[in-house]
């Protein structure tokens, strides 16, 4: 990790392939009507996320969970899918890493976002429950797969701590509903709210992210810091056409709305921060989740430095001429260790430099091979890799993803088509009524079947 450069940071457009976006002049002029809907959003409560309207008494709560609460505990079990899982893992990721080197001896988060049946059984099996904080999030309170592992995981700590087992859960829920709310009430479980109108995969920059982060000793006001650097204009009442025009989340908007316009479906986003690889996951679930609808939408491809080289980015290159590529890379890096004298001949052109110079001259390397083979590319670059450069870039994406739902006709906070499939499992796994969802499950599964050993 570097140390906090005061270096800009940079949106480079120089790639960004305009001359063949015909669409983006139009785009462009409808900045105005975009001031206006996001003043009359914000102005309902409709975009917390942006305003963070919380955020005041959320420090407060997390300051004191800091100094206390979240001292008993060496390790937590988060529980929780989607937008619930996928910030803080990112967070984890780029500023706790620890926990995935050799050695480890701090604090530890982990993370169940799957209904897997053997990995469940043996974090319960390994973790010691009296130093253990189970983190339930859920903003609905009753999401099968959260709500399946909560049910085991009480149990898991009510055998273990049967006196002190509630002391051991922490509850993001809804303020008012949900079952996880009817639990907190029954038992005097502690929890924190999920603010009206706060989907989960926007939803990082709140308790659901902020909580496993203050765990871990990252600096989560820094994080916020950052963040609202870059949406507090967009929640200005002052708004106008020409602000935000200026603002770099609807330059990025136009350019994503102009790029599906011309036939370019699918988006790259190539993280050359190693460290920050999940944020490519975050930012899949935030764009693919929020612009999937209607039949349209660009499909996100995440892409990690160097190592996807050498794996997908021929396909990048040389594939379909229908991708656009994010590039994300920090302005400078960790030197790293010298390259020792007594290599061989072939490799002369390494002799007094350092390990930390390779990871810079890929990043040169590939956006310039992409860019020669006709893949619009703008290249976010960061002057840090701190906490505060992460809130940054994550209002930047959030704000962006959100316009250029607005400038595609459809609403990017919903996720219909997500819904079907979740009735679908409750039928199989026999819910009441869904007498629909059961008679579909009937007619796929016993239907005509073409099935055939291999």
């Amino acid at each position: 990790m570097t140390a906090g450069s005061q270096q800009q940071d940079v949106l480079d457009w120089t790639n960004a392939s305009w001359e063949r976006l015909g669409s983006s002049p139009d785009l462009r002029a409808r900045a105005g009507e975009m001031a206006q809907k996001l003043a009359g959003e914000i102005g309902a409560g409709r975009l917390p996320f942006l305003a963070l309207p919380f955020m005041a008494g959320l420090e407060q709560e997390l300051a004191a969970l800091e100094s206390g609460f979240l001292k008993g505990f060496e390790h937590m079990l988060l529980l929780g899918i989607g937008g619930s899982a996928l910030g803080a893992r990112a967070l984890q990721k780029a500023f706790a890493p620890g926990q995935d080197l050799p050695g480890h001896r701090g604090k530890s988060l982990w993370i169940m976002d799957n209904v897997d049946a053997a990995t469940l059984e043996a974090h319960l099996d390994r973790l010691p429950a009296d130093k253990t904080l189970v983190y339930v999030v859920s903003k609905s309170g009753d999401t099968i797969e959260t709500i399946g592992q909560y049910f085991l995981v009480k149990d898991w700590l009510k055998r273990a701590q049967p006196t002190a087992w509630k002391d051991h859960l922490l509850l993001n829920t809804d303020e008012n509903k949900g079952y996880l709310r009817e639990e907190a009430t029954a038992f005097g479980i502690r929890t924190l709210p999920v603010p009206d109108n706060l989907g989960g995969r926007y939803s990082a920059i709140s308790a659901v992210g902020l909580v496993p982060a203050a765990f871990l000793g990252m600096d989560w006001r820094g994080l916020v810091r950052g963040f609202s650097s870059v949406a507090a204009p967009l929640t200005d009442p002052k708004l106008d056409a020409a602000s935000l025009a200026a603002h770099p989340s609807f330059e990025f908007a136009v350019w994503a709305k102009a790029l599906m316009d011309a036939g370019y479906c699918e988006l790259i986003t190539f993280f050359y921060i190693p460290a920050w690889s999940s944020f490519a996951d975050w930012f899949a679930q935030l764009w693919a989740e929020s612009l999937g609808k209607d039949g349209m939408g660009s499909q996100p491809l995440p892409a990690v430095g160097a190592t996807d080289q050498h794996s997908v980015n021929q396909m990048f290159l040389d594939g379909p001429r229908n991708k656009a590529c994010l590039f994300v890379e920090r302005a400078t890096g960790p030197a790293g260790l010298p390259f020792p004298k007594d290599m061989p001949a072939i490799f002369d052109y390494l002799q007094g430099k350092r390990f930390g110079e390779l990871l810079p001259a890929e990043a040169l390397g590939t956006r310039m091979a992409l860019t020669q083979s006709q893949v619009p590319l703008v290249c976010l670059r960061l002057g840090a890799d701190d906490a505060a450069a992460a809130g940054k870039m994550m209002a930047l994406f959030g704000a962006a993803t959100l316009l250029t739902g607005w400038l595609m006709g459809i609403n990017p906070v919903d996720q219909p088509a997500v819904e079907l499939g979740k009735r679908l499992a409750k039928a199989r796994l026999g819910a009441s009524g869904l007498a629909g969802e059961k008679a579909q499950l009937s007619a796929f599964t016993t239907g005509g079947r073409d099935e055939r050993g291999f």
